[in-house]
């Protein structure tokens, strides 16, 4: 029943050996391997959304920005020139005009200045931009920062997908350092990682299925970008999830100024790969835009927020769904990497699907579904219990 491939490097007869338990000892870089990061650097650039210079490099109507400045003012109060570029996401320099078109309009006025020019203005709402900022608020609650239109956040989700033949045995070896692994098992689950595409670990209970999955959140990738926000048709869907993601902090942080300038787009945050975790709870809402009737904002489904990463089923086949609803939810994501969501007035919108889908289950394939459901999951491994030699470096 296992569909095991073979990708080069991890070609190798399934055996007992079993990887080394010890973390290897620190090498120092050489000189020849400067290369090979200032390489790692320039693919790092490859995937850095730029940064707008104009109103139009953001791909948002000026209205939309006009709405964000005022409800963050509504909720915030008084607020610098600097501090409305923060929360937005953007230089000072993009949302200037904006700005100076609510102080024409009397919606904004300036209550003092803390420094020289504008960007030091301290702005407020003149009882005219309060209740337009209300009126807005009744629309949507959002005010973070400016979403990111449906167009860029597509080109560069398929921008960041993984390269052909990007894992090595050595950095496989690496993630599962911690655990007692025979290497014809990492020669099966190397070909599946290393393709990106779905991949069935089935076995008893017990024999560490959900471990061996949740171990690749180890691998050392690029950080990758994920935005905030994407913005499709005046409709806002929150990408961001603080439990799924994890925003790198570097020198330069969404919550610092702006004023000398970023090296990528502050509407995006820089972060490890996801890993998403559902277990027998999944049900086919949660695979579909959730709308929120209080702040009037989608939140993303789980495939969407795993995008250039791992989503994990667990317990496959014990969902509030049938595992053929799931599979057919998936056929058409996972052959033409494009996924289809639906928004509460009727309408959709088609967004890239470039999740690393796992199923972990207890059943045997043959119980999940029949063999036309099987044959999209493309990589398939049974684990047995661990033998006597696993036993005995466990213990």
């Amino acid at each position: 029943m296992s569909s095991i491939a073979s990708s080069a490097g991890f070609l190798s007869e399934p055996g007992d050996d079993l990887i080394d338990v010890l973390p290897p000892p620190e090498e120092v870089p050489t000189e020849a391997e400067a290369p090979a990061e200032s390489a790692a650097a320039e693919e790092d650039d490859r995937i850095v959304p730029p940064v707008p210079e104009h109103l139009s490099d953001t791909g948002l109507p000026g209205s939309l920005l006009e709405q964000l400045l005022l409800k963050i003012l509504y909720y915030r109060g008084d607020v610098t020139g600097r501090d409305l570029a923060v929360a937005v996401g953007l230089e000072y320099s993009v949302i200037e005009e904006t700005i100076e078109t609510l102080k024409r309009q009397h919606l904004v006025s300036v209550k003092r200045s803390l420094g020289i020019g504008s960007k030091s203005a301290l702005y407020s709402l003149g009882e005219t931009g309060h209740n337009l900022a209300r009126e807005y608020l009744d629309t949507n609650q959002y005010a973070g920062p400016a979403p990111v239109p449906l167009y860029q956040y597509t080109a560069i989700v398929r921008r960041q997908r993984q390269l052909d033949n990007w894992l090595t045995p050595e950095t496989l070896a690496t993630a599962y350092r911690h655990m007692v692994v025979p290497q014809h098992i990492l020669s099966q689950i190397g070909p599946a990682v290393n393709a990106s595409k779905s991949f069935l670990i089935y076995g008893q209970p017990g024999n560490g299925k959900t471990a061996l999955a949740e171990a690749l959140f180890r691998l050392e990738t690029e950080p990758i970008y994920i935005p905030y926000a994407i913005e499709y048709q005046g409709n806002i869907v929150q990408v961001y999830d603080p439990i799924y993601h994890q925003p790198i902090q570097d020198e330069e942080s969404i919550f610092t100024t702006l004023s000398a300038g970023s090296r990528y787009d502050r509407r995006w945050f820089k972060s490890k790969r996801p890993f998403i975790i559902t277990g027998g709870e999944l049900a086919m809402s949660m695979l579909d835009l959730s709308y929120n009737e209080g702040s009037k904002v989608y939140d993303a489904p789980f495939q969407l927020k795993a995008n250039n990463g791992i989503y994990l089923i667990d317990d496959f086949g014990r969902q509030l769904a049938t595992p053929a609803e799931i599979l057919n939810r998936w056929i058409v994501p996972m052959e033409r990497h494009v996924d289809y969501l639906s928004f509460r007035s009727g309408g959709k919108m088609t967004v890239p699907f470039e999740a690393f889908l796992i199923f972990s289950t207890n059943l045997h394939p043959d119980k999940l579904g029949d063999e036309a459901f099987l044959r999209r999951i493309q990589y398939k491994m049974f684990l047995g219990n661990p033998k006597e030699p696993e036993y005995r470096s466990i213990f």
